[in-house]
């Protein structure tokens, strides 16, 4: 069967129409959430924040583990901050950087489920993640508690 967009006749179902309408998202969440995307849209910016996910890192760890400048890392982590998708903390004279919160790491576990589920027989890690206890926040600690993934 060869599916064609749009109606072959037009017709506009009012009760569905208004249903929809009453639903639909006002305009600021709909830009507030078009610039969360937008910020996620970013090769170098997914893969700060798969490390952040695994871990709180200052901008040298994330610096060394992707292979980029400490510039550069602090530039995207400026932009991260700035749509709250991480946060950060100090201790003393270093500071760390974490997701922001839990919709943070549901946002990346749903689209990594997305691409796998897209892309069969494709890892989307290097090795299988393991489990680990929680982590306790301390002042001094460097890491945070996060969930396992999947």
């Amino acid at each position: 069967m060869d599916l064609q967009p749009g109606c072959d006749v037009f017709h506009a179902n009012p009760a569905t129409i208004a249903h929809v309408r009453r639903r639909l998202l006002r305009e600021e969440a709909g830009a507030a959430l078009a610039e969360t995307f937008k910020v996620l849209g970013d090769l170098t910016r997914v893969r700060i924040l798969d490390a952040l996910a695994q871990a709180e890192l200052c901008v040298c760890d994330l610096a060394t583990l992707l292979g980029l400048t400490e510039s550069a890392v602090s530039h995207q982590l400026r932009l991260l901050r700035g749509s709250r998708v991480v946060r950060a903390r100090r201790d003393g004279r270093m500071v760390f950087y974490a997701l922001d919160d839990q919709h943070v790491v549901g946002l990346l576990e749903q689209g990594l489920r997305h691409v796998e589920e897209g892309v069969p027989g494709v890892a989307a890690r290097r090795e299988a993640p393991r489990p680990r206890a929680p982590a306790r926040a301390s002042a001094g600690s460097r890491t945070a508690a996060r969930p396992v993934r999947p």
